[in-house]
């Protein structure tokens, strides 16, 4: 008789990953996640991180957490709608409302969880969800979730957003359309202006992902609505707090009316204790910083210019990046795979991309520059690059 509580049914799918050479184990990172890095044992130049601005390890953003500790405690012990909710988490929100220039922000403990409670809360039976097929897998999770009807439109393709629009529009109450601010495995930009300016004309609602433009884009990375002066004219802007802040954690930017509503059927925020209040005290203090100064944007994008073009002089595929996001495209499956290996012996940590998370063909090694490298590391990483390029006969 067969032991149920062997998961044989698992085990199998778990050879089947061995088989198909996808089977991994996690990388062990000891000590903060910083630009230059020891993981696994070795020193290695860390070019795979979403710590834009160099805050996750920074000394104002552990300093305030650790207030926030000796003051709040160590959890907030309940769920906000309950009495998890602490005046720490009340000034996090006014002062996110205040960096975004919006009427309101409304947190949440992760950036998924932004996704996966505020679409299924803003949609139901009767309306339609218009996305960007190359959407991140959270939005894919959230739209599922919304008893909705659900539509694709090809990657930034605004006249094929219209034709859903056009033969769509007037057989539901209300519409959505879901885009990526900044899409994360090619760093291009949504056509924003685009998007609103049809989503205004069929009578829309339009709702940005801006995980990877949090921090990054408009001024001081206020996000891809300020990049493009779009106040007003986006009904949901959605940010995490885990990439370019630093810390952990996700919001909602919009109206007041958005924020009353979420107050009562965000799931995540009904269901779960609200984030800690270290993380929102460290939170707090990276918004104070970006709104002292642009020094740390503007040292994220001279970094990013500056490793893009000395790739790019070497004749690496970067693709359509527009961001700091950098793709090095490779191509098949085992080689791309064969590449990011062989620079992580040569003392640099970049993470090959290949299918199904990216179409097949199409397999890259995704480089995070951050406001933290010196342009010495940069060139060092470029050095690697180029000289594990020729031996693999890339270059």
């Amino acid at each position: 008789m067969t032991n149920v509580h062997e998961l044989n049914y698992l085990k199998e799918k778990i050879e089947d990953l061995k088989k198909e050479g996808v089977y991994r184990k996690l990388p062990i990172l000891e000590g903060g996640n910083e630009a230059e890095i020891i993981l696994n044992g070795e020193k290695v130049i860390n070019l795979s991180s979403n710590n834009y601005l160099g805050f996750a390890n920074h000394p104002r953003l552990k300093k305030a957490a650790i207030e926030a500790v000796e003051k709040y405690g160590a959890g907030a012990g309940a769920v906000r709608t309950i009495v998890g909710n602490m005046s720490i988490h009340e000034e996090l929100e006014e002062i996110l409302t205040r960096f975004k220039r919006e009427e309101a922000a409304f947190i949440y403990q992760s950036g998924f969880n932004c996704n996966a409670g505020t679409i299924q809360a803003i949609t139901e039976k009767g309306d339609l969800i218009i996305s960007d097929e190359l959407n991140h897998a959270s939005i894919i999770d959230g739209v599922r979730l919304s008893k909705a009807d659900k539509k694709i439109f090809k990657h930034s393709d605004i006249d094929d957003l219209e034709r859903v629009l056009k033969e769509n529009r007037d057989k539901y109450r209300n519409a959505l359309i879901i885009t990526d601010g900044v899409f994360s495995m090619d760093g291009d930009i949504a056509k924003l202006p685009e998007i609103v300016d049809l989503a205004e004309k069929y009578e829309a609602m339009t709702y940005v992902d801006d995980a990877h433009g949090s921090g990054v884009l408009g001024e001081s990375g206020r996000g891809t609505v300020d990049h493009f002066g779009l106040h007003g004219r986006v009904d949901f802007s959605i940010g995490t707090l885990s990439k370019a802040i630093g810390v952990v954690g996700g919001y909602v930017a919009g109206s007041k009316t958005m924020y009353e509503w979420l107050n009562h059927r965000a799931r995540p925020v009904l269901f779960s204790t609200t984030m800690p209040p270290a993380a929102a005290g460290a939170i707090i203090e990276a918004l104070k910083m970006l709104m002292e100064s642009t020094e740390y944007t503007d040292r994220l994008w001279d970094n990013a210019k500056y490793f893009k073009e000395k790739l790019g002089t070497l004749g690496f595929d970067t693709g359509h990046s527009e961001t700091p996001i950098t793709p090095v495209i490779i191509g098949e499956e085992a080689k791309t795979m064969e590449f990011s290996q062989k620079l992580l012996e040569n003392g640099v940590f970049v993470s090959a991309i290949v299918f199904p998370t990216v179409p097949r063909g199409t397999g890259r090694v995704r480089c995070m520059v951050t406001a933290g490298h010196t342009k010495e590391q940069l060139d060092r990483a470029v050095d690697t690059f180029k000289k594990v390029g020729e031996e693999m006969r890339i270059l």
